[in-house]
């Protein structure tokens, strides 16, 4: 600290702590040393605000920067450049799997990669997540962009060696060019980055430069979501149903809720386009929420032995209100819980395990069924039948569609029935569509067939007059039941043999 003594400050020394005397060249040193810290930590804090701390690459803020000053090259010039968005693929499950410590030292030696990939003098940057960017300059002709794009696609094909574990993933690239897709550095990186979700789109691992049409799929894209933001509170959704027939009880002992849009001006939008949208744009909560309310609402009217099936979807489980949200959907509408059925896919168990596990025997503790969806197209199956009781597996249609002449298929289906059986677990076979898959399927042990073979989804209307709930039916169309078998005197309630819905577009078909 400085002194209080008038006589020291006449010497031109200072008191530092303990009552030391320091001189003057001393003092001047210590300023010089303190300069040259504070010199430093500037220049530190410089590369901070520059670089991205993980791959040592340039930040989003410096690649904005340089991609300016290239442009303003490239007009005075009179240049070609062209910015490069890469994703990685598939990076997300390697996350999700191996974890994130995995995942940051798997984004630093693809960034290595990457580098290796790009000429003295181009710019590469990690704007954020698995995202980088590329500013490729000195252009004659979009050649040279290709070339490096196939560069990049080949470069990051091959495994990664990361702590100890081999690491299979890839790239995809969209391309942008200046003049001629744009001269200001935002709307290359727009289009750049159009023109990377059409690789996606077409399966990933490839590169593809902005066409002009992508331009006007992103608005027809802006407003179709605009469009569902208003469809929940406007009441657009429905839901159509699709029976679940039992092999043993020979009749429809189940149905599974499926989500319909059907749009003012578009009529049914297909849940191909607008289930992944609303996933994007945070609307699947509010949305799944709506759907177990209203399907179990409207299974109460159904005969007392045909349970409700409801999809989940990973972000309900996210939402940490999952199971206020059933026991509210089964007090409300007086629904038994043993008659729902809630159907997750592996990709719940992948994401905060132990919590969704947790959750998982909540909702079984109320009484409610658990099946998992999509069976055999997950990453660890067998390992979830082991540290979860589900009630029921249901074998995706992708083992399904080939039978019986497929005998990878088969024996995959062979194993899976068998395996429930062992375990004491439904087993359900999706996607079931002629005669001979149904025999097959029967052959071997399957409990339960869920297809167009039975019956395709139809509107709630249309699904309880065939369990012999409502009278007739839908677009001036009526409900027939054919005659019952020798020796029933009656057709009750789900026993359908057959249901035919004439008159209207829907037709149902429930023979085995």
């Amino acid at each position: 600290m400085l002194t209080d003594r008038p006589s020291d400050l006449l010497r031109g020394f200072i008191i530092v702590d303990e009552g030391r005397y320091v001189g003057v060249g001393a003092v001047l040193g210590l300023l010089q040393a303190a300069n040259e810290a504070n010199r430093l930590g500037s220049a530190q804090l410089a590369r901070m605000a520059h670089y991205d701390a993980l791959t040592d690459l340039p930040n989003r803020v410096l690649f904005h920067k340089e991609l300016s000053e290239a442009l303003a090259r490239a007009r005075r010039r009179d240049e070609m450049l062209a910015v490069l968005c890469v994703d990685l693929d598939h990076f997300k499950t390697v996350n999700d799997t191996l974890g994130h410590p995995v995942g940051d030292a798997l984004l630093q030696v693809a960034g290595k990669r990457l580098l290796g990939c790009v000429r003295e003098g181009d710019t590469i940057a990690r704007l954020g997540g698995d995202e980088f960017a590329i500013v490729q300059t000195g252009l004659d002709d979009l050649s040279g962009a290709a070339r490096l794009a196939d560069r990049i696609v080949e470069a990051v094909s091959h495994p990664f060696d990361v702590m100890g574990h081999q690491v299979v993933i890839g790239a995809s690239v969209g391309i942008a060019a200046a003049p001629s897709d744009g001269d200001s550095g935002d709307e290359l990186l727009k289009k750049a980055d159009m023109a990377l979700y059409r690789v996606k789109g077409e399966g990933r691992g490839g590169f593809h430069f902005f066409e002009r049409a992508m331009d006007d799929r992103v608005q027809t894209r802006r407003a179709l979501e605009l469009d569902l933001r208003h469809a929940l509170v406007a009441g657009e959704f429905e839901l159509y149903y699709q029976p679940l027939f039992s092999l043993g009880a020979e009749r429809v002992q189940g149905c599974e809720a499926l989500l319909r849009w059907r749009h003012p001006a578009r009529g049914l939008v297909s849940p191909a386009d607008f289930i992944p949208l609303a996933e994007e744009i945070g609307l699947i909560v509010p949305l799944g929420e709506w759907v177990l309310r209203q399907a179990c609402a409207e299974a109460t009217a159904w005969p007392e032995h045909v349970r409700l099936a409801v999809n989940l979807s990973p972000a309900q489980f996210r939402s940490r209100h999952l199971v206020q949200t059933v026991v509210s959907a089964l007090s409300a509408s007086g629904l038994s819980p043993h008659r729902l059925e809630l159907e997750i896919t592996e990709s719940v168990l992948l994401q905060d395990n132990a919590a969704n596990m947790a959750v998982l025997h909540s909702i079984r503790d109320l009484g409610v069924r658990i099946s998992m969806d999509d069976f055999g197209t997950g990453y660890s199956s067998l390992s979830y039948l082991r540290s979860f009781p589900f009630d029921k597996i249901k074998i995706d249609q992708t083992f399904i569609r080939d039978l019986p002449h497929d005998a990878d298929a088969l024996a995959i289906v062979r194993a899976v029935t068998g395996l429930g059986a062992s375990l004491g677990i439904d087993t359900t076979a999706e996607g079931v569509e002629t005669a001979e898959q149904l025999a097959e399927l029967r052959t071997h042990g399957c409990r339960e067939i869920q297809g167009y073979f039975i019956s395709p989804p139809v509107p709630a209307a249309d699904i309880a007059a065939m369990l012999g709930v409502a009278p007739a039916a839908r677009d001036g169309g009526e409900v027939t039941a054919l005659p019952p078998p020798a020796g029933q005197t009656s057709v009750g309630p789900g026993d359908l043999d057959v249901v035919s819905v004439s008159g209207g577009s829907t037709a149902a078909r429930l023979q085995v």
